[in-house]
């Protein structure tokens, strides 16, 4: 094992090396050894082509040797020929043998030497292809989210959102670690390698432009240098911060995010409260699980609503937000509904555990499924 120091240093050269990289998602390709494999046999079959032509046709050739041309002699030509060496020693002689070499042994050696050279010239185009892919990408690239560090949490927040119908094509995730961005483009996804503190790292995510940016680091306080950064490069994100220390909440908030979860204290209520009551936190398990069961969406007020009680809408609410007010259910206040407003209400999921239809109050104001206060 390598001492921790070195693997350290080691880790940190390497991820320097690729700051500011990025790595767009590739398609499929068959393993290198199989392409020199079928390379090599392709070669190896012009050459096998070339030896059958001189041999079918060897009167007219002459060797300077002994005159005559066998099928060794044949396929010492053909090397020769196809390598561009030219010693001399075997010619085309008669008309027919140099109209089959203009006609064809010459475009086999061309093809030849296409073959040869073809791992080079395979590098040119794929980095010109790359290039053109990522101008591609960058101009097709608007209204985007932003993932800052794939850990559990930042890989969570995303399949979160993906559960809600968020396309692959429109997320970039930025981290610092070069085998975390080739297991993002495994996954289909866009990656840049660096630091998200730093502004030329997210403005390769084009973070100018981005919808929202969650911000999922490790360190408190690089969270805050990310989210400052961020807010800098674009006043009108929304930034969704973790931390996981409660007291460093507000500096998030002051650095710019719009919403902050604390991921220590938020674990540690959901445990509280499976202990008070198994099943209520088998039920707050099952609402922050988009796409299972039940699920907490938001959504804007129909014409039919507004007007109306939040008690007498088709969907179970449990908040309105009015302006940057949030509003609870039982609040007076919430009720009779705005056509401006836009309500946090608890749907079943229309994936294979939920039958997507809304869950509709009863005359009580519960819920099917729901005890009555």
């Amino acid at each position: 094992m390598k001492p921790r120091g070195r693997a350290v240093r080691e880790q940190a050269i390497e991820d320097h090396l690729g700051t500011g990289r990025v790595s767009l998602p590739r398609p499929t390709v068959e393993h290198p050894l199989r392409q020199v494999g079928k390379r090599l046999l392709l070669a190896l079959l012009v050459l096998l082509t070339t030896v059958v032509i001189v041999v079918i046709d060897r009167e007219g050739y002459k060797d300077g040797v002994d005159g005559d041309v066998s099928v060794l002699d044949a396929l010492y030509y053909a090397t020769v020929t196809l390598s561009t060496t030219g010693y001399g020693d075997i010619v085309p002689a008669s008309d027919s043998a140099r109209l089959v070499n203009v006609l064809v042994v010459t475009p086999l050696r061309v093809l030849f030497l296409i073959i040869l050279v073809g791992t080079t010239l395979e590098v040119l185009a794929e980095r010109t292809r790359e290039e053109w892919r990522q101008k591609r990408w960058r101009l097709a690239l608007r209204d985007h989210t932003v993932v800052v560090g794939f850990g559990t949490k930042g890989r969570s927040a995303l399949e979160t959102l993906m559960a809600t119908g968020l396309k692959k094509q429109q997320v970039v995730v930025v981290d610092p670690s070069n085998k975390v961005i080739e297991m993002v483009n495994a996954e289909g996804l866009t990656g840049v390698v660096g630091d998200g503190t730093r502004s030329d790292v997210l403005l390769r995510a084009e973070a100018q432009r981005a919808r929202q940016i969650i911000v999922a680091t490790q360190r408190d306080d690089t969270a805050v240098l990310v989210t400052l950064t961020a807010r800098q490069l674009n006043r009108g994100v929304k930034i969704i911060a973790a931390v996981r220390e409660e007291e460093n909440a507000p500096l998030l908030r002051q650095s710019g995010a719009d919403a902050v979860i604390t991921s220590a204290s938020a674990a540690g209520r959901l445990l509280g409260l499976s202990v008070l009551s198994p099943s209520a936190g088998t039920v707050l398990e099952d609402l922050i699980h988009q796409g299972t069961g039940l699920d907490l969406v938001e959504r804007p007020v129909t014409k039919a609503e507004a007007g109306r009680s939040v008690r007498d809408t088709d969907d179970l609410v449990v908040s309105v937000l009015r302006g940057h007010r949030l509003i609870g259910y039982d609040d007076p206040e919430a009720s009779p509904l705005q056509l401006t407003d836009r309500v946090i209400t608890i749907k079943r999921s229309p994936g294979p555990n939920g039958s997507g239809n809304p869950l509709k109050p009863h005359r009580n104001g519960t819920a099917p499924g729901f005890p009555a206060e």
